[in-house]
């Protein structure tokens, strides 16, 4: 999970990862799990409120919880994100037994979420693309209902969202991994995935919530998606 200057949703997201965390170990016992922040030049208290949700929680004395730190300058979403899956492989190692699962600072994972990224690694997916929704708080009632009415339930996806996307590590390495872009860096690599015959899957079962800001740390990210698509219409 990358994070750049998200101190106001850092600590919700942490909680959100850590009750996954606890429903996985509940529901799939035999299924190992660590969890990896990549800070991303931060410059507010962001790093000290991942510090302190792992202090808080004993969650996290059961689990991993490894913090990477890309230093003083921030090096794009596209960069952390590998960053932190090759921090995981250094660990875990290349293994088509594992599986990676991506969120954003700036969201809330469901509490099934891990399960369902379990349960798609056992069914034999290389790659699966989630849902999100924008946290309602965060949006006028006009652009929300513009939101609704074009996302009505069982609605198929049209969109690919690193705040909530899994990957085989084999599919991941296989496609080239994450490219060092400033955006759609998950696009691309599901793309890729896809043109190599990888199996890609999609559910819109347990989103992810994600902010409803129409500012975002990416030019092209899900904030700028609502801002046009939503905050613009009528």
């Amino acid at each position: 999970m990358p994070a750049h200057d998200e101190v106001d949703t850092i600590a919700a997201c942490v909680d959100a990862l850590a009750a996954a965390v606890r429903t996985l170990r509940r529901e799939r016992p035999g299924v190992d799990v660590g969890v990896t922040v990549v800070l991303d030049g931060c410059t507010d208290r962001t790093a000290e409120v991942v510090a302190d949700r792992i202090a808080d929680d004993d969650t996290w004395r059961r689990t991993p919880l490894d913090v990477v730190d890309t230093g003083p300058r921030p090096v794009g979403v596209g960069r952390a994100r590998s960053l932190g899956v090759a921090h995981v492989l250094r660990a875990a190692g290349p293994t088509g037994t594992h599986w990676t699962a991506h969120t954003d600072a700036d969201s809330r994972v469901h509490g099934s979420w891990l399960v369902q990224q379990a349960d798609a690694l056992a069914a034999g997916a290389h790659v699966l693309v989630g849902a999100v929704e924008p946290e309602p708080d965060d949006l006028d009632p006009d652009v929300l209902c513009r939101w609704r009415v074009a996302h009505p339930p069982g609605a198929t996806l049209g969109h690919v969202h690193g705040a909530n996307l899994g990957v085989r590590v084999d599919a991941y390495l296989g496609s080239g991994g994450f490219d060092p872009v400033p955006e759609h860096e998950d696009v691309r690599l599901v793309t890729r995935a896809r043109a190599l015959g990888f199996d890609v899957r999609a559910t819109t079962a347990f989103p992810v919530v994600t902010s409803g800001r129409f500012v975002g740390r990416t030019p092209g990210g899900y904030a700028e998606h609502l801002r046009v698509t939503y905050g613009d219409a009528g």
